[in-house]
């Protein structure tokens, strides 16, 4: 049996679908992680975000990402050759700093190994704090009205979107997202990332 955790409780959930009664209209359809955030895979993360800002980590780490999804049997199930890889944003100003999106890389990444495409139709604008360290209420708090459609992009008949990021814990990140495009038109949205942990 696949492990996995509810984005609406935070309890187990087979495969990492929402649970029925825990499905609201905007919510994600479910979460699919690869890995568990601990030791080696924290510290290979913290490279790959911040300095020394190891992007040649990317190939490694999809390479974590793209084994750990195909040893699921939901996620199989779930992708289509129509699904689009929606990377999580960051704003402007931090995209400036680290120089690029880890998301968008990773995104890039599973996009080859699947025969996908990537749609990077998600701004942000909000220049949020970190969520390391906030509790559930300031995370949801921090993240709210983070992000934005991109000018001129329609979402409208997406039939699914695969929201890529590279940790997830309480899930607030993956919902307001979710919750964008789904308001947009967005028929299914599942969270997708490389880790999750606390």
């Amino acid at each position: 049996m696949e492990g996995g955790t509810c984005t609406g409780c935070q309890r187990p959930a087979i495969g990492g679908v929402t649970h029925p009664v825990c499905q609201m209209k905007y919510m994600p359809d479910g979460v699919f992680s690869s890995l568990v955030y601990s030791n080696v895979v924290k510290k290979l993360v913290y490279n790959f975000k911040y300095k020394p800002y190891l992007t040649h980590l990317a190939g490694s780490l999809v390479d974590l990402f793209y084994e750990g999804l195909i040893q699921k049997e939901h996620f199989y199930r779930t992708i289509t050759k129509d699904t689009l890889l929606v990377p999580i944003p960051l704003h402007p100003m931090r995209a400036r700093k680290r120089g690029y999106n880890q998301s968008l890389l990773l995104a890039n990444g599973l996009a080859k190994r699947f025969d996908l495409t990537v749609a990077d139709c998600l701004s942000r604008v909000k220049n949020t704090v970190p969520q390391v360290g906030l509790s559930q209420k300031e995370r949801q708090e921090n993240i709210k009205d983070a992000f934005a459609l991109k000018s001129g992009v329609n979402m409208q008949d997406v039939a699914q979107v695969f929201l890529i990021d590279d940790v997830v814990t309480s899930g607030a990140t993956l919902k307001e997202a979710a919750k964008l495009l789904k308001k947009v038109g967005v028929g299914k949205v599942w969270g997708v990332t490389l880790a999750h942990g606390n």
